[in-house]
């Protein structure tokens, strides 16, 4: 896939206001302030196409892209504190609406934090996604703060601390040097090539 090609769709602040899923769809999930936007970012090569702040919690829209014949779709952070009720209420409803609608979700990145132990949120979404049986690749980002030391450790740890953690399938992320994004291209133009002999068409 030409990755800088990805096309901006639409976003939508209600789980009610979501058009029918018409596409195969790669969903990226994960807190606030994990770095979804900045793997989005660097996995398409472009500076702006999701917007990056210093402020957790600041995006809180569901947002629609597309690339050949997949759509993606950066979901809002969960687990951010500082935050009113019904703003939590909000994303909530935004998240979970998503998920229980029936779409045609090709593939979830879950993002945690390498850094720290997953927190009750990111433990609870891979627990939902396990449940739901939903195809899913935990993907651990900033990878690039920790010395080598640090990260075998934190290797070896998350897979006891998360639940069946020991059949997960990890990669290791950083937006700033850019490691894993080959690697997840390689998943996603497997994915994409799959999609395409499925429906008789030429890969993508």
């Amino acid at each position: 896939m030409n990755y800088p090609n990805i096309a901006f769709e639409t976003s939508f602040g209600r789980s009610s206001q979501l058009p029918a899923s018409t596409l195969p769809e790669v969903a990226f999930a994960g807190r606030s302030n994990v770095g979804k936007s900045s793997m989005i970012n660097r996995l398409f090569s472009r500076k702006n196409l999701a917007r990056v702040s210093s402020v957790p919690g600041k995006t809180a829209t569901i947002n629609f892209f597309r690339l050949e014949n997949l759509r993606f779709v950066d979901l809002p952070g969960y687990g951010y504190a500082k935050v009113s009720k019904g703003e939590k209420e909000r994303w909530r409803d935004l998240v979970g609406g998503y998920f229980a609608q029936g779409r045609d979700v090709a593939l979830v990145f879950s993002l945690i934090d390498m850094r720290h132990p997953p927190t009750v949120d990111d433990k609870g979404m891979v627990d939902f996604l396990i449940d739901q049986q939903y195809p899913f690749i935990c993907v651990l980002t900033k990878a690039d703060k920790l010395s080598n030391a640090q990260r075998a450790g934190r290797m070896e740890a998350i897979r006891s601390e998360l639940p069946c953690g020991d059949q997960l399938t990890f990669v290791p992320f950083s937006a700033q040097t850019g490691e894993g994004v080959e690697e997840i291209r390689r998943i996603l133009d497997e994915l994409s090539a799959d999609i395409s002999r499925e429906e008789g068409l030429p890969d993508a």
